[in-house]
């Protein structure tokens, strides 16, 4: 028997209310917002994540599914939101547009890495990008978006952590601070760590393993070497963040994983701990566009993975409202009423009613019972009697009481 592949989940319908409740939620606030939905290819050239997310991140050297196509091209199933919007922002002209140009999507993300609870090979992201504007104000409004969206559906005690790691101005300086104090500990390092260390040193303050927990608490901080317009920037953030009502805690070891980060990286964390606890984590990528090979343009996004939002939905206790069933489920007795049962299902569903057929080879107390797990309003029934009256019977399964009717009559009960 074949199985999905490891990492995968299949997304069976008792879960689609999960789905389609975030779904409809997370739109709502994002147009609110004024942002617009894009949706880009499943798969880019392979270019794309190499030069903008950065040789050297996990993301790129481990983690893409990568191939060549029959014409030869190198590929790579979209491995993050963000770089992919940016290539279709330079593409199609977008800076051409009023800046920042606000937009928002679902996506679904693929990396080879350990599947874990809400995260796995395939998983699912909503995300919004304001591109064109570098102003801290948009960050706070991007926050504030995730905040809200994460309120309005009832979670409860998560927490914003916010950092800046300065730009590609001040960040040298304190990358070589940073490395002068691991150099002395190198000995200490993970085996990843010690790879970071000459490649990536900035994400050795984002390892879990113990020994460099211990060592990135006392490591130098990112706020304290911020230049002049970083320190402005980073200092309005927080001014509008407290504006807006928004509670946050500065994590000096919050980095992000990839290297287009600049200025105000952040994270929405629930209430539980964890290596990849994060719900919503995100950041400012004014250098990316340009690496990309547009002019300079600051932008900031963020993505949520939806998996993990159901599990906190489900660990908080949090109800979601179930799809409704088909309004009616047309029922018959005999060959002769099963042709008339699948016309008027057929002109049901013509004018706007949500109606199903009845499974064959039940008896009407099977077909009725089959109604009521569907969790169908009506049930209408048609037999000899009803088909020599040009009548219907049609049943309120909610209040156990059925009446004859005409087609008429029942079309007007369906829909008012």
């Amino acid at each position: 028997m074949y199985r999905g592949p490891r990492g995968t989940a299949d997304l069976l319908p008792s879960e689609q209310k999960f789905w389609r409740y975030l779904e409809s939620n997370a739109e709502n606030v994002a147009e609110r917002f004024g942002y617009r939905r894009i949706d880009t290819p499943v798969f880019e050239d392979s270019g794309l994540f190499v030069r903008g997310v950065g040789q050297g991140t996990d993301l790129v050297e481990k983690e893409t599914y990568t191939f060549q196509d029959r014409g030869g091209d190198m590929l790579t199933l979209r491995a993050e939101g963000t770089a992919p919007v940016c290539r279709a922002y330079l593409e199609h002209g977008m800076h051409n547009l009023v800046q920042p140009v606000r937009l928002y999507y679902f996506t679904s993300i693929y990396r080879y890495e350990r599947p874990q609870a809400g995260r796995y090979r395939e998983h699912h992201q909503f995300g919004i990008e304001a591109i064109g504007d570098g102003n801290p104000a948009v960050d706070a409004e991007v926050i504030e978006l995730g905040w809200r969206f994460l309120s309005g559906i009832g979670l409860q005690k998560f927490t914003i952590q916010v950092n800046s790691i300065g730009d590609f101005n001040c960040r040298p300086t304190y990358l070589g601070e940073l490395k002068d104090y691991y150099a002395k500990r190198r000995g200490l390092l993970c085996d990843d760590c010690k790879v970071r260390f000459e490649r990536n040193p900035l994400r050795l303050l984002d390892c879990k393993k113990e020994n460099c927990l211990a060592l990135s608490a006392e490591a130098p901080h990112s706020i304290d070497h911020l230049c002049g317009e970083c320190q402005e920037h980073w200092d309005r953030l927080k001014g509008y963040l407290s504006a807006l009502g928004l509670l946050f805690n500065i994590d000096h070891h919050l980095v992000r994983g990839l290297n287009y980060y600049t200025r105000t990286v952040f994270e929405i964390q629930p209430p539980v701990e964890g290596s990849q606890s994060a719900i919503i984590g995100g950041g400012r990528y004014d250098g990316l566009i340009q690496e990309l090979g547009g002019r300079p343009t600051p932008g900031i996004g963020f993505g949520m993975g939806i998996e993990r939002v159901i599990l906190n939905l489900r660990e908080q206790g949090i109800s979601v409202p179930d799809q409704d069933g088909p309004k009616v489920m047309v029922s018959y007795i005999g060959d002769a009423a099963c042709k008339e049962a699948i016309k008027l299902a057929s002109q049901l569903r013509q004018e706007g009613i949500s109606a199903t057929l009845a499974p064959s080879g039940k008896s009407i107390k099977g077909q009725m019972r089959h109604a009521f797990s569907l969790g169908t309003a009506y049930a209408i029934i048609i037999g000899d009697n009803e088909l020599q009256k040009g009548t219907l019977i049609l049943r309120d399964m909610g209040k156990g009481e059925q009446q004859e009717a005409t087609l008429a009559q029942v079309k007007q009960i369906l829909q008012g």
